[in-house]
C-alpha cells in the first residue's frame, strides 16, 4: 500500500516538474494524473495492483476538503467581500459547462447518426 502511494506522489512530483520546467499553465497534479493513466492504459497489471490502495484512496477524499473550508473560513472577510460576484461565477460557470456537455453529445450522436429524442 505505501509502495502504490508512492506512485500516486511520484506521479504528482512528476507532473509538478514538468509543469514548472516548462512554465505549463496546466497542473502539476493533472499532468501527472494524465501520466498516471496512460501508464494505466499501457501496463493494465499495475492497474489491478493499485486497485485496492485507489479505491481506499478515494474513500477518504472527503479529507482534501477540509483545507478549503479552513481557508475559506480564514479569510471570511475577502470572501464576504467577494462573495455574490463569486456565487455568480460558479453558478453561471457550471450552468455553462452543462450547456456544453450536453450540446457536445447531440452534436456527437448527430455525427454518429443516433436518433435525437429530446425536444430541443
Amino acid at each position: 500500500m505505501i509502495l502504490h502511494f508512492g506512485l500516486f506522489l511520484g506521479f504528482q512530483l512528476v507532473g509538478e516538474t514538468i509543469a514548472r520546467i516548462f512554465a505549463l499553465r496546466l497542473p502539476g497534479p493533472v499532468i501527472g494524473m494524465i501520466l498516471l493513466a496512460v501508464l494505466l492504459l499501457t501496463r493494465p497489471k499495475i492497474g489491478t495492483a493499485i486497485e485496492k490502495t485507489a479505491t481506499g484512496f478515494l474513500s477518504h477524499l472527503s479529507l482534501l476538503y477540509v483545507p478549503a473550508g479552513v481557508g475559506i473560513v480564514q479569510y471570511l472577510d475577502q470572501v464576504s467581500e467577494i462573495g455574490l460576484p463569486l456565487a455568480v461565477a460558479l453558478v453561471g460557470s457550471t450552468v455553462l459547462a452543462i450547456a456544453a456537455g450536453a450540446l457536445t453529445f447531440k452534436y456527437v450522436n448527430r455525427l454518429l447518426g443516433v436518433a435525437d429524442e429530446t425536444p430541443l
